[in-house]
């Protein structure tokens, strides 16, 4: 991808998505579907850190019972074990 503008969130997954159904239906050869593999983990793993970064951007804006507002980091409230 050197020298490719960078791909937003749907870009690559829509992508990622295209190689899935093609490598689902057995069409390419087995060189071609190793390329294919290779492209759509580093898709997954783009898209991963992707959604990584916008979670940690997330917060949620509360009262305290004082009612003052605070920022809490969006998983504050619960445990993240169960996503």
């Amino acid at each position: 991808m050197a020298g490719r503008k960078k791909q937003t969130f749907e870009q690559a997954m829509k992508r990622l998505e295209e190689i899935v159904q093609t490598l689902e239906r057995g069409d390419p050869p087995l060189e071609e579907s190793m390329i294919l593999f290779e492209e759509g983990t580093k898709l997954s793993t783009a898209l991963r850190e992707m959604l990584d970064n916008a979670e940690q951007k997330v917060s949620i804006l509360t009262q305290d019972k004082d009612g003052e507002t605070t920022e809490m980091p969006f998983w504050a409230e619960g445990d993240t074990d169960d996503i």
